[in-house]
């Protein structure tokens, strides 16, 4: 693994070196979102991944290299080209990547604007998954159970339209959840609650992992009790009819990808 400092110094704590063990066998990547990252990825030779934890949705035909400060994450990545630096210092030259990727990570970073800008100096085409703290509607764990998420997650996550504008993106690209995704991210279960009674599977994801056990065990409690007598099920007797929801979740990309378009928001 190469070693770069992510400000002048050691590289920032990062959330991830705590809650990041195990982290692949509940992250598996998803094979939908993979085609559809990998179609805004198509063509580019060298790619960088900022953020990029165990290496998920990264293109088997490129040359990647994972950028991370976590080194519990890094040490996940299965790839050969692993740097240990921040979004915000990236210790490459102008343009040294035909693409720049990260999925689910700008929310973590502690200067949005500053990684983005980062990501625009070292690739020329830019391909950012990343979720919309505006949308609605939500997942009804957060509006049902745990509230304490939303605070979170408003907390941590700029609104689109502010990340549309600092990547300079031409193309948003909605990407609604399957009930079956494989990826364990906080809304991988909308359609699954049993899941969310899993320590292993809470744990995958940060929001989880960063309230207090005082906070989250007597909601999953209360779940648990609903899904025992079925409230839960009536309460969502629609959501079980369907096979994907839309909860915000958006591919952007920028750079020199294409003709410019817009759909989603």
């Amino acid at each position: 693994m190469t070693s770069a400092s992510a400000a002048g110094g050691t590289p920032a704590t990062a959330v991830y070196d705590r809650i990041g063990v195990g982290y692949r066998a509940v992250r598996r990547p998803d094979p939908r979102l993979a085609d559809l990252i990998h179609r805004a990825l198509a063509g580019a030779r060298t790619v960088v991944n900022v953020g990029a934890g165990a290496g998920s949705y990264e293109p088997s035909d490129a040359e990647v290299t994972a950028v991370d400060p976590s080194r519990v994450m890094l040490e996940q990545h299965p790839g050969r080209r692993k740097v240990l630096a921040g979004a915000e210092e990236l210790p490459f030259e102008d343009g040294a990547f035909d693409a720049a990727m990260a999925v689910m990570t700008v929310h973590h970073w502690p200067d949005l604007r500053r990684g983005l800008g980062e990501l625009r100096r070292v690739a020329r085409r830019q391909v950012v998954f990343t979720w919309d703290p505006g949308h609605r509607p939500g997942l009804w764990l957060v509006e049902e159970y745990l509230p304490e998420i939303r605070r979170l997650e408003q907390a941590r996550f700029t609104p689109l339209s502010t990340v549309v504008e600092a990547l300079g993106a031409h193309t948003v690209l909605p990407f609604e959840i399957p009930q079956d995704f494989t990826d364990g991210f906080q809304i991988a279960y909308w359609r699954r609650p049993e899941c969310y009674l899993d320590a292993a599977i809470r744990q995958a994801s940060s929001t989880f992992a960063q309230l207090p056990p005082s906070v989250v065990e007597p909601a999953i409690g209360r779940l648990r009790a609903d899904l025992a007598s079925g409230a839960w099920r009536r309460r969502h007797a629609d959501l079980l009819e369907r096979e994907s929801v839309d909860y915000g979740y958006r591919l952007l990309i920028a750079g020199s990808s294409g003709e410019a378009t817009c759909s989603g928001s």
